[in-house]
Order: structure tokens, then C-alpha cells, then sequence
């Protein structure tokens, strides 16, 4: 295998921020310096394509035959977004793929944020040779989920939307980090959210492995020891770097 068919760039949109970097895929590892902008306030399409372009330029890999995958916080179906996280309405079946390689004049692969990040851990973090039944959870402004069996992906798995009982918020407006900044919750209190959560994740689905991702898996010892759980739950290894391995991943399946 050649030295290009082992590297390809990956593009992590998210609802604050955008990330990207070169990315080695023979180990999981960044090969250049993680470039970070602004998310553009609104996150239009046409505003978004410019900072990725921004991200692409700064990064120096303007040369389409280096794959390129890039995450979006959105259920994503051949291309297409059907759902908007913390980006404009205007996503909503929007063919996202298509604009993109337009834009960028090049092929990329589209997927969502959560899902490559389970393929991150799966290939080179705390999923790797996992058996059964895995479920990633990403903690962030929001809750993104990955569900893994076997390694294999499951994709488009909202699981973070489920609906509490006789409750008007679901477990990600309750739950997800973003609730600790607002509400200014001790660990202690957000853990007994967590708690919540992953007790009802278990009773639903009976996972083999809890993986917490997201910038505050850096804290895990806060929080993680708070939680009793029957499964084993652990850190992302990659964190906050896991979109961005992910999605260069799964560029780099398409050339193969």
C-alpha cells in the first residue's frame, strides 16, 4: 500500500466549532497541527462551505487526491441530511454531499458526527476488537450516539433523543454537557442525570460497552466513578480528535 492510500483528510462540523486535519490511517493518528474556526453564526450551507474551505486552506491540502471525509451533527442517508443539530433549518433534506463536492470540486464522504466518531474508537480507540454490542455517547452541546456490534456500524442512531417519561425535555436537553454550563451543575448533580440516561440505555438495548466521547471525556474521573452501571462504560481514547479520525477513515474506505 502506498503512502497517500494510507492518509486522507477529515472535516469535523460541528455546531461551535470546525475541525480538520491530515490524518495517518495506518495507526489513527494526526499527521499535521488540528486547524479550528468559528461554526458561521446561522450555519448556512453556503457559510459553512466557505469555513471548510477556510479549514482545507489552512491545512494546505487542497489537492483532491488526498480523500477527504467530512462529520455533520445531522442523521445522514446516501448524502442527503434529513435532520439539523445546532445548525440552520435549511439542512433539513438537503442533498449535502452533492453541495459539497460541488463546492469543493472533488469527492468527499459525508456521515454523521456521532457515527464516525464510533468508527474512530472502533479501529483505534476503546471499541477496538470490542465484542457484542457497543454504544458510543458524545457529550457535548448536544447527545450524539454511535452504536457499533461486532465493530460493525449501525448508522444513524439518535439515541440521545429518547423521550423521558412525563417529561416535555428529552434526555439530550437534560443530560448532554451543555446542561452542566447552563444550569451550572456540580459533577455530582449532572452525573445523577447520566445515571438516568445510561440506567434506561441499558434497560432498552442491554449494550456490552459504554465509550463516552466528546470534549469533556478529558474529565472522565469526575464523573464516570459517580455512575453505577451493570455495563462496563469507559473515555473515548480519541476524544475530541475522534470526528475528525472518523470521517478520514471512512474517506479513505471509499477509494479502496
Amino acid at each position: 500500500m502506498t503512502t497517500k492510500a494510507t492518509r486522507a483528510v477529515g472535516v469535523d462540523i460541528g455546531g461551535t466549532g470546525i475541525k480538520g486535519a491530515l490524518v495517518d490511517l495506518a495507526h489513527g493518528e494526526l499527521l499535521s497541527d488540528r486547524v479550528k474556526v468559528a461554526t458561521p453564526a446561522g450555519a448556512e450551507p453556503g457559510d459553512v462551505l466557505d469555513a471548510v474551505r477556510q479549514v482545507l486552506g489552512t491545512l494546505g491540502v487542497s489537492d483532491a487526491d488526498i480523500p477527504l471525509g467530512v462529520a455533520f451533527p445531522a442523521i445522514v442517508k446516501n448524502g442527503r441530511t434529513l435532520s439539523a443539530a445546532n445548525v440552520a433549518d435549511t439542512w433539513i433534506g438537503f442533498e449535502a454531499e452533492k453541495f459539497f463536492e460541488d463546492g469543493l470540486g472533488r469527492d468527499i464522504h459525508f456521515a454523521n458526527d456521532a457515527d464516525v466518531a464510533g468508527v474512530a474508537e472502533a479501529r483505534y480507540g476503546a471499541a477496538r476488537d470490542a465484542a457484542g454490542l457497543t454504544i458510543l455517547t458524545t457529550l457535548g452541546t448536544g447527545i450524539g450516539t454511535a452504536v457499533l456490534y461486532n465493530g460493525h456500524l449501525i448508522p444513524n442512531a439518535e439515541l440521545g433523543h429518547l423521550q423521558r417519561a412525563n417529561r416535555k425535555k428529552d434526555f439530550e436537553a437534560w443530560a448532554a454537557y451543555s446542561a452542566v454550563e447552563r444550569e451550572q451543575l456540580t459533577w455530582s448533580k449532572w452525573a445523577r442525570r447520566l445515571q438516568s440516561y445510561y440506567s434506561y440505555l441499558e434497560f432498552l438495548l442491554s449494550p456490552d460497552l459504554f465509550i463516552v466521547g466528546g470534549g469533556v471525556s478529558k474529565h472522565a474521573d469526575e464523573f464516570l466513578p459517580l455512575l453505577h452501571l451493570k455495563t462496563p462504560i469507559v473515555p473515548a481514547v480519541h476524544r475530541n480528535n475522534a470526528g475528525i479520525i472518523g470521517a478520514a477513515a471512512l474517506a479513505l474506505d471509499d477509494e479502496r
